[in-house]
């Protein structure tokens, strides 16, 4: 059973995985590897756009167990992690308990914040477009959900050739970093297609960058080659 915005075998998915997504070797390594990246660079675009560090609460949507959220609450941010997962949501909550950080959690979707008047000066979506039915969808939901003059974080995979060969069949087959069926290639989003979505929900595109692993440093980095992982800001107003 699918909706716009969830399909509940994606959700079932990452549920069963809750247990080891804390684990740094375990079937999330490539999120643990890419977290210090997307924090960082979510923290200086934020920095650049407001010259400080809001002092709302942030949403970050699809948090999962909330690799993320911990670490942007560790940089001074508050915020709200949301996942209609439970059983990543509660191993988010116990992973955090007694770290005394500004962070908290929630099961639930986001039609559920919004319906109750929540707007947030920044909102994250990292690596969940690309599992979402109706993207266009999710995007109008994700720009409703941003306060005006506030901004939204996207990071996906560009729909080209070397996504298909590296992030799907090599990441999933060949290499087993992540479990099979993870991702389906059709639904990668190219960085064009991805800011006309924003810009239809309202949106303006104000940075963008690629996310590629360094053989040579064993580290995730910024660069401009946004042909597999990509990260875009966006502003609204």
């Amino acid at each position: 059973m699918q909706d716009g915005t969830l399909s509940d075998a994606e959700i079932a998915r990452f549920d069963a995985l809750a247990d080891a997504w804390w684990t740094p070797k375990g079937p999330m390594a490539p999120l643990h590897q890419m977290n210090p990246l997307r924090a960082d660079w979510v923290e200086a675009q934020v920095r650049r756009h407001f010259t400080t560090i809001p002092a709302a609460e942030m949403l970050d949507i699809g948090c999962g167990a909330g690799l993320l959220s911990e670490a942007l609450a560790k940089k001074g941010f508050s915020v709200l992690g949301l996942d209609a997962a439970p059983a990543a949501i509660r191993a988010a909550q116990k992973h955090s308990e007694g770290q005394n950080l500004p962070l908290r959690y929630r099961l639930g979707r986001l039609e559920d914040l919004l319906a109750e008047g929540h707007r947030f000066p920044v909102v994250t979506a990292l690596e969940v477009i690309e599992h979402i039915p109706e993207p266009q969808v999710f995007m109008d939901l994700l720009s409703q959900a941003v306060a005006p003059g506030g901004m939204l974080f996207v990071s996906t995979l560009n729909r080209t050739l070397r996504s298909l060969l590296t992030a799907k069949i090599g990441a999933e087959y060949i290499a087993r970093l992540l479990p099979t069926g993870t991702h389906s290639w059709q639904q990668f989003i190219a960085p064009k297609t991805l800011g006309g979505m924003a810009g239809q929900a309202g949106l303006r595109t104000i940075a963008s960058a690629g996310m590629s692993f360094n053989p040579w440093r064993q580290r995730w980095v910024e660069s401009r080659d946004l042909s597999i992982n990509y990260i875009m800001a966006f502003s609204k107003g």
